[in-house]
């Protein structure tokens, strides 16, 4: 009999902790959706991405040339300029992999602009969020967004307008 009861009070115990707790959920997409500065980084980061993949085609092409080039006149070229054109063409080849490297990898060029314009922008979204939790009372908040788990969720526990409207963007 004693047991019994102890096990009921820790099942009460344990379900009354489980009612303080209180969620919410942001769709990240739509907030950022809804804020310009972020649509501007957005428009900037893909002209900069344009603008140095067109430079790595470039060289790409610079070396598929060198090498249609070599191909045509292979035979007539003593072994020595063959030896030259093949290293010219492996040259090229490795400008284009360095300068590719360079823009694209995953401490490159545009990851380095990615931060420097759209981390302010995420750094001033989540101070919004955590200001919101803290004087709401939340002890989690999920991104509905990136969360494939949430099969369903009350459009009442969506804040993401609000967070909006704590960035001064209402909607």
């Amino acid at each position: 009999m004693k047991k019994l009861f102890i096990l009921m009070l820790l099942c009460v115990g344990s379900v009354a902790g489980l009612q303080a707790q209180k969620f919410a959920l942001v769709d990240m997409e739509y907030i950022l959706s809804n804020i310009p500065a972020y649509e501007r980084a957005n428009e900037q980061l893909n002209q900069v991405s344009k603008k140095w993949q067109a430079e790595v085609e470039a060289l790409d092409n610079e070396a598929q040339t060198l090498y249609k080039n070599y191909q045509n006149e292979m035979v007539f070229l003593s072994e020595a300029q063959k030896k030259e054109r093949e290293q010219a063409i492996v040259d090229k080849e490795k400008e284009a992999a360095e300068l590719k490297k360079k823009y694209f990898a995953p401490e490159g060029e545009l990851f380095k602009k990615r931060t420097s314009l759209i981390q302010p922008i995420q750094d001033e979204i989540y101070n919004a969020v955590k200001s919101i939790a803290q004087s709401k009372g939340y002890s989690l908040i999920l991104d509905r967004a990136s969360d494939t788990g949430i099969v369903f969720a009350s459009p009442t526990a969506d804040i993401s307008n609000e967070v909006l409207a704590k960035l001064g963007y209402s909607n």
